[in-house]
């Protein structure tokens, strides 16, 4: 078991960390304030409408991807409900992972079997 670090250097380390989760939730809710304010309070996706309790619920989603990239206009945003928007992002990194490094990118199909090659030809056969 590897030693504990000295309890000085440990609460540093906690206010580097919590200085940072506040800087974020900050910079968040700036954005998001503008975004409710732009758009109807509907996900772009499957849309859902909130108010009250739940419109915790929708989300800032970035088109870019850069969490920095906030004009004001907000022409970056979209708002989404936490649901649409994990989708979104698994989405983005199921492309990323399948886009370039598949396995069968580049070689010759496993199969060279071609059911539908003759189906032209059996149909001229069926009908006369």
């Amino acid at each position: 078991m590897p030693p504990k670090a000295p309890p000085k250097e440990s609460s540093k380390l906690d206010k580097i960390i919590d200085e940072a989760i506040r800087d974020r939730e900050r910079r968040q809710n700036t954005y998001r304030e503008q975004a409710l304010k732009l758009f109807p309070w509907v996900c772009a996706r499957c849309g859902r409408e909130f108010s009250g309790k739940k419109l915790k619920e929708l989300t800032v989603h970035h088109k870019d991807h850069d969490h920095d990239n906030n004009p004001p206009d907000g022409s970056n945003w979209e708002l989404l409900c936490i649901y649409c928007h994990d989708f979104e992002h698994q989405r983005l990194l199921d492309e990323e992972s399948f886009s370039e490094g598949t396995p069968d990118r580049g070689r010759d199909p496993r199969s060279s079997y071609k059911p539908f090659a003759n189906l032209p030809e059996l149909l001229k056969k069926k009908n006369t």
